[in-house]
């Protein structure tokens, strides 16, 4: 047992679309579907009960992942502070899953739901292969980030706006900055913004340093209107039956 908590894990890494991979992705998707589809019109005491689960389940995950790196002496300022986006998106999750913030919740809508469900289905696990704990974490960690924006869109009934999707990418540019700050102070790369992770990443195909975060820009804009698309087509949707319903009352009127 202990050496599935092992820093130095001498065991299979992690099986991309494995059985335990897939397991995962079909739990996953059954449980956003039931918040889409099959819960129908719960009560506030039920939502918050699933709310304060949800954060509560991430909040301990998180503590659970520092604590193992401070226990195994792999924690550092360099490398596990929450400043990675995906990092960054858990915290704020947690926090607005307990205060119901929107102002936050319109941003990490785009921010976290788009990295998290990257996460989910390439995990970032390596080495470290199922049944071990750090396989455990991650895949807890991006899979409730996604289940939390989907529980706040669906059940809280909150949704961003065209708005929303730009105040993002201001939001991401300051950040930006402020992170940069950061690895020149520490020395670190948080958000690979001084320089690309030296694993293979999507980062190889975007050209040297600073041009990827330029074409990392591009394409978070792409995938903002991807996340936010089915929301404008029900915006369309909505006005067509109001202009065809007032075109009906007027030729009943006639």
């Amino acid at each position: 047992m202990q050496r599935y908590f092992a820093y130095d894990y001498d065991g299979p890494g992690f099986e991309l679309f494995g059985t335990g991979h897939l397991v995962y992705l079909a739990i996953l998707a059954a449980l956003i579907a039931f918040l889409i589809w099959g819960w129908q019109v719960p009560n506030r005491k039920s939502r918050d009960r699933v709310r304060l689960l949800i954060a509560t389940i991430m909040l301990l995950n998180e503590i659970a992942w520092h604590s193992w790196n401070i226990g195994t002496g792999a924690w550092s300022i360099r490398e596990n502070l929450p400043l990675h986006l995906c990092g960054i998106s858990i915290w704020s999750t947690i926090y607005m899953l307990y205060t119901r913030d929107y102002r936050l919740y319109q941003i990490i809508f785009f921010v976290g739901l788009g990295g998290a469900a990257q996460a989910v289905i390439t995990p970032s696990a390596g080495e470290y292969g199922l049944p071990h704990f750090r396989a455990f974490q991650t895949l807890i960690s991006h899979g409730m980030l996604v289940l939390a924006m989907i529980f706040l869109t669906t059940i809280e009934g909150q949704r961003p706006t065209w708005m929303s999707l730009w105040k993002t990418m201001l939001a991401l540019n300051v950040y930006l900055v402020v992170v940069t700050a950061i690895n020149y102070a520490l020395g670190s790369n948080y958000m690979f913004t001084l320089e690309k992770p030296h694993t293979a990443s999507l980062f190889d195909v975007m050209g040297p340093w600073p041009w990827y975060l330029l074409a990392a820009e591009v394409l978070a804009v792409i995938l903002f209107a991807l996340l936010y698309l089915p929301f404008a087509l029900s915006d369309r949707r909505l006005r067509r039956q109001v202009v065809s319903s007032g075109e009906g009352s007027r030729a009943e009127n006639a």
